[in-house]
């Protein structure tokens, strides 16, 4: 997919909206060769989607074996508005708590003592942290009213071809 197209899929509002949000649903191969799909906090950084994990996640080594990942954001709502992205994950490890976690778990909306709680609880407990940094490569936006899944997309060409036979 072409960078240009993957832009303009992610700056429609309702792209933005949902690169808003701060639980996305994460797809890896696990290294027994199974799928895995977990939910997940990230921040858009209006280039990449960062997620943050403990240094001694699983999902790190699957990643290091096979980087390639998929990124799901949606709505409860009906009609669900999804965001799919796929990339790459690029792994950062850091010294205590990357910025992107504290963002990604709310903390800018918590009171002085709440966050001076958080804090210490996550210092205590986090010494370093790695940064699951992917730059999307393909992204698809579906609103089920503009946009479909291809299968529903594929569906309704063959019925107005049948109702155009008709």
């Amino acid at each position: 997919m072409q960078p240009s197209r993957i832009t303009e899929v992610l700056n429609r509002p309702l792209g933005r909206e949902l690169l808003a949000r701060r639980l996305a649903r994460l797809a890896y191969v696990a290294e027994d060769g199974t799928p895995r799909a977990i939910p997940i906090a990230f921040v858009w950084n209006g280039a990449e989607i960062v997620m943050c994990t403990p240094t001694n996640a699983p999902k790190l080594r699957a990643l290091r074996h096979n980087p390639a990942v998929a990124l799901t954001i949606d709505t409860e709502s009906r009609p669900p508005a999804i965001l799919l992205l796929r990339g790459r994950a690029e792994l950062d490890e850091v010294e205590g708590v990357p910025e992107e976690f504290l963002l990604a778990n709310g903390v800018p909306d918590m009171t002085p003592q709440q966050r001076a709680e958080w804090d210490a609880g996550a210092g205590s407990l986090y010494e370093a942290m790695v940064r699951i940094v992917v730059a999307p490569t393909w992204a698809k936006l579906i609103d089920f009213e503009t946009t479909f899944p291809s299968a529903v997309a594929e569906l309704t060409r063959r019925r107005e071809e049948r109702a155009g036979r008709g």
